[in-house]
């Protein structure tokens, strides 16, 4: 299957809120096998759909431990908890490539979604999972994780990002971006 080209930001569509899934269709199948494929093709932990320009709520992980594929995809996601312990993490993303800033997240979440059958299920994630399950969740509500960021911090870095892709290079030497 395709990978999916990438939607670069501030572009308008990552500002968009997400349409909740109300039917696992073989068309929404097909769309997260692209968002699979696409997290492999970049080297990537975490996707949501908006970053690939699809406006359904849908986020696919995979922290690939020990280069084993396992993937998680979760349709509809919905915090339900969350600890009140915080913990902070560089975080990035391939729509902002080259850049990247510390963020304050809670440490553990317990998240409801649908799986690939539309069948219910819960998850318990701390740690980094619990991170990227947010950050990625993020974007389904129109968020970055740059919206964590004072404004002159958000600013500063987009700007040193744009400037990286005028120069063709995003900073990144495993990078095999296409940045004409």
């Amino acid at each position: 299957m395709p990978a999916l080209p990438l939607i670069l930001g501030p572009d308008p569509i990552l500002r968009k809120k997400s349409l909740p899934v109300e039917v696992v269709t073989d068309d929404t199948k097909k769309n997260i096998q692209d968002m699979l494929d696409t997290l492999y093709e970049h080297r990537a932990v975490g996707l949501g759909a908006n970053m690939v320009g699809i406006l359904e709520q849908i986020i696919v992980v995979d922290l690939q431990q020990e280069g084993k594929k396992s993937p998680l995809v979760c349709i509809n996601p919905i915090i339900t908890w969350q600890s009140d312990t915080k913990t902070t993490q560089e975080e990035a993303s391939l729509c902002f490539p080259g850049i990247s800033a510390e963020i304050t997240r809670p440490d553990a979440v317990h998240v409801r979604y649908l799986d690939l059958e539309g069948k219910d299920q819960s998850l318990d994630a701390e740690g980094f999972l619990a991170t990227v399950i947010q950050h990625e969740m993020d974007y389904l509500q129109g968020k970055t994780y740059l919206d964590h960021l004072s404004k002159i911090k958000r600013d500063i870095l987009i700007k040193k990002m744009q400037k990286q892709l005028r120069n063709h290079s995003c900073g990144d030497p495993g990078c095999d971006h296409d940045h004409h």
